[in-house]
């Protein structure tokens, strides 16, 4: 099949070779000249302008996948193709773009009789090898005529365990991608998983600081423990209930770091995890974890801040507990 890929970064020019590894022709943009060479000498055919990106698409209808930060490049590029464009034609955000977004955006294509599909993509930089998961919203026939693109990019069966499913079950989602909903829904999908992705995450480093901690000075003597956090992780990936892709990540970094110094901690977050929070508080549900493992990151990035000196004169007013000495 042919589609046109815009942004050659780590996840699109992945994506672009993943397909074109499966045979689908690949006419490629970056605004990087020496990305888009990159990409042709793995035999995509690159285009200088979204114009001769769109003009390189002979097939009918075209599509065009669009892998960009989201925001104001996303946004422009976008419309910028939708001006290209005609009836019928169909334009991917994979990106991590807000699903309020999405919705307008779909909106408005439509009035020219562009299909718009957005496309929560999960994966990251292994995603060459290891396929993304996708969640997509969008038109049905507009998902069932690019199938062929997303059950390439898709891991497939692979060698995880099935689960019994009902007879009339999405066959899709077993191989790693879903029509999630209507236009909008696939980011939701993926801005939700992103937020769960905060959690567990966090749950992750929480405990691993409470066994690296468990030979602090603050302990008595014949409590504390010089606990091996590496083989920790290790043996935790072999048989035990919280073994995950998070969990393998974690252990191959403290085999190679075990004291973790060549990071400073400060953690920055996609924006996704704010977007989950807000729609939580929209829908009225709970979600203590994720908010929590939000507002860690947003802590991450001082050294001190107001509620900590708040802290500190509370507990000289109630106790006399002058602060420490740096």
């Amino acid at each position: 099949m042919q589609i046109g890929i815009v942004g050659l970064g780590r996840m699109g020019g992945n994506i672009a070779r993943r397909l074109m590894q499966a045979g689908h022709d690949c006419v490629v943009y970056d605004i990087d000249a020496a990305a888009r060479a990159e990409l042709e000498a793995d035999g995509a055919r690159p285009a200088d302008t979204l114009e001769s990106l769109v003009g390189g698409l002979t097939e009918s209808p075209r599509a065009i996948w669009v892998m960009l930060p989201a925001g104001k490049i996303t946004e422009g590029t976008v419309a910028h193709l939708g001006s290209c464009l005609g009836e019928g034609d169909m334009i991917i955000d994979g990106g991590n773009s807000y699903y309020k977004d999405d919705i307008r955006r779909a909106a408005e294509l439509k009035k020219s009789g562009i299909h718009y599909l957005d496309v929560g993509t999960s994966g990251g930089v292994w995603g060459l090898e290891r396929g993304y998961c996708l969640m997509i919203g969008g038109d049905a026939d507009a998902v069932r005529h690019l199938d062929p693109i997303f059950a390439t990019l898709a891991p497939g069966l692979g060698e995880i365990e099935r689960t019994i499913r009902n007879a009339d079950a999405d066959p899709r989602a077993e191989q790693g991608y879903i029509h999630a909903g209507p236009a909008g829904a696939g980011h939701y999908v993926k801005m939700v998983h992103n937020g769960i992705e905060y959690g567990m995450m966090q749950a992750y480093a929480e405990g691993f600081h409470i066994l690296e901690s468990k030979n602090s000075e603050t302990l008595p003597p014949d409590e504390r423990m010089d606990l091996n956090v590496a083989d920790i992780a290790e043996v935790w990936r072999r048989g035990s209930v919280i073994t995950s892709w998070l969990l393998d990540l974690s252990a191959s970094a403290l085999a190679q770091d075990p004291e973790l110094e060549k990071f400073s901690g400060y953690v920055e977050d996609s924006g996704e995890g704010r977007w989950t929070v807000e729609a939580a508080v929209e829908q009225a549900v709970p979600a203590e974890v994720l908010t929590a493992a939000l507002y860690t990151r947003f802590r991450s990035r001082q050294t001190t801040n107001f509620a900590e000196k708040t802290l500190s004169a509370m507990r000289l007013g109630f106790g006399g507990h002058t602060e420490k000495k740096a």
